[in-house]
């Protein structure tokens, strides 16, 4: 079986404009390894590929979900195996393509069977989190699951949930649960697009926010807050931007301070995926303002094709 291609990055290189570019000239059909552009109504703030576009090119994993709902790292690997699947046997090529690193460490390592999450009990669990502080919560989840509580930050809201939901429900630590995993795909070939300077990474964030802002990316948040289901608890509201931007319009800052910390919490973002990267050691690193890059790139895939 060939390998499974992957382009990953950090945020606001340009990977979904290069998969497209190799779509042209290539049989790939693109699955998205996005934890963002799963979500129905999520498309400014994510730079969600148009429907034109995905109507030439097929695009998967996208739109598939109501911001209401969850998804997991199980569930994509589960999902883009089962995709990757079925393109190959329309004897077209996969190429799984973006950023969310805990997907991409699932889909190369294998994922722990867990249970699905529970809203009610997440909610439950945020209620404590805003009341006792998070610092408590870990503490609790040092006693239930030192090993799990090793590895997260005191103040990360959204891992402490998740390993006490998971220790809740099974009545199992997590860390003992995450020990019998799913082997992940035997053979995978992956490039990561990322500027050589910091520097120019920053201004391109800064730039692409900037676009977001005049596409009407505060109206958008604005109609998922006018759903009236959706609250800043919910994982899809969480995301960078979305959450800064939901905390201007409940008042807690101005546009410009939300504004700030989105573009703080977005480099942020990018250098916690290169910290993931440069673990790496089998990565192929593609620097994007490089002479010839793409073409560089497309002749590397062409041949990694070829020696299957």
């Amino acid at each position: 079986m060939p390998p499974l291609l992957v382009l990953t990055g950090p945020t606001g290189t340009g990977k979904s404009d290069w998969a497209v570019r190799l779509a042209e000239t290539l049989p790939i059909e693109i699955v998205s390894m996005d934890s963002a552009l799963v979500y129905r109504g999520m498309d400014v703030g994510t730079a969600k590929p148009e429907r034109a576009l995905r109507a030439r090119i097929p695009h998967h994993l996208i739109d598939i979900l109501e911001p209401t709902q969850a998804y997991s790292a199980g569930r994509f690997v589960a999902d883009a195996t089962a995709i990757a699947q079925d393109i190959r046997a329309r004897g077209r090529i996969p190429l799984i393509v973006g950023g969310t690193m805990l997907y991409l460490r699932a889909l190369r390592a294998g994922i722990a069977e867990l249970p699905q999450g529970s809203p009610e009990l997440r909610r439950e669990i945020d209620a404590r989190g805003a009341r006792e502080g998070w610092p408590a919560l870990h503490a609790e989840l040092v006693r239930l699951d030192p090993v799990a509580a090793s590895r997260i930050h005191p103040n990360d809201p959204q891992r402490i949930q998740r390993a006490l939901e998971v220790c809740y429900l099974t009545g199992r630590p997590l860390s003992s649960l995450q020990s019998a995993t799913v082997p992940g795909a035997q053979h995978i070939v992956r490039w990561a697009l990322a500027p050589a300077s910091r520097s120019v990474l920053h201004q391109r964030l800064e730039q692409r926010l900037k676009r977001m802002l005049e596409q009407g990316f505060v109206s958008e948040v604005e109609k998922l807050r006018a759903r009236g289901d959706l609250t800043a608890q919910h994982p899809a509201m969480r995301a960078v931007g979305y959450r800064q931007l939901w905390a201007y319009l409940d008042g807690a800052c101005t546009l410009a301070e939300a504004t700030e910390r989105a573009l703080a919490a977005t480099r942020q973002l990018a250098k916690r995926q290169l910290t993931w990267l440069k673990a790496d050691r089998e990565l192929r690193w593609i620097a994007p303002e490089a002479s010839q890059a793409f073409e560089i790139w497309r002749q590397d895939a062409t041949a990694v094709l070829a020696s299957a």
